[in-house]
């Protein structure tokens, strides 16, 4: 199964985006895991995620996650602010599989 990890501040404010996500996932018929969780808990993902996205808040952490990715293979990518903030499931879920397609 594919999971997909959105990682923003405190893990709650991108959990109506995920359930966007979810919404529009199951609309596909897509077997996938949609997960929020706060950057703090970005290492502890690694192990199961197939992607990550980043909310536009922690942006900054970019970078740095980037590195500890890549010993896993995981791509990771900052969720657009206009989709983020209009809580456009579908197109965040397009970014999302882009990556691990």
């Amino acid at each position: 199964m594919t999971k997909i990890v959105l990682c923003c501040a405190a893990g709650m404010s991108t959990s109506m985006l995920v359930k966007r996500m979810q919404t529009e996932a199951q609309k596909r018929e897509l077997n996938v895991e949609i997960v929020a969780v706060p950057a703090a808990n970005f290492t502890a993902e690694l192990p199961t995620a197939s992607v990550v996205l980043l909310g536009p808040q922690v942006k900054y952490e970019l970078a740095r996650f980037t590195t500890l990715a890549k010993p896993h293979g995981l791509p990771i990518a900052v969720i657009d602010m206009m989709d983020y903030g209009t809580l456009r499931g579908d197109k965040v879920l397009d970014q999302a599989l882009s990556l691990i397609a």
